[in-house]
């Protein structure tokens, strides 16, 4: 009976530390407004270096769109630098649709609203920095 009871308080208390714990991420929310149609889906990925800027990013996720708008929030997130970038899939071809040039057939954008100049926009102008404040990044085409 008495191993019951020790077992019994254990779980209690290693539950409520668990519970317990903090939660030292903030959440990014990102508004994007001003999209050419309502058609598709928008995909949005959180980057976390320079090294994956436009590649494969730390985190990702898609929106449908209401009103040429659409609002996706990553939770949780660690301080640090990020950066965000997104694309208008209209087509749901779950692809960013170019010329043959390379020039981006379909809307895109990214954090800070950072466009490149004769290419796509750098880490730099994109990067902003989550502390102990949620942010709300506001992209508009």
């Amino acid at each position: 009976m008495g191993t019951l009871a020790k077992i019994l308080v254990f779980v209690l208390i290693s539950h409520t530390v668990v519970w317990g714990q903090e939660n030292n991420g903030q959440d990014i929310t990102v508004k994007i407004e001003n999209l050419d149609s309502n058609k598709g889906h928008v995909y949005v990925s959180l980057y976390d270096s320079e090294n994956t800027f436009l590649g494969k990013g730390l985190k990702s996720t898609s929106s449908t769109i209401e009103n040429n708008s659409c609002m996706v929030t990553f939770e949780n997130v660690p301080k640090g630098i990020y950066a965000i970038s997104f694309f208008h899939d209209e087509n749901e071809n779950k692809k960013m649709d170019t010329n043959f040039m390379g020039i981006p057939k379909e809307d895109y954008g990214c954090s800070n609203n950072a466009k490149g100049f004769m290419g796509p926009p750098k880490w730099e102008d994109a990067k902003f920095e989550v502390g102990t404040k949620p942010i709300t990044q506001t992209i508009t085409l």
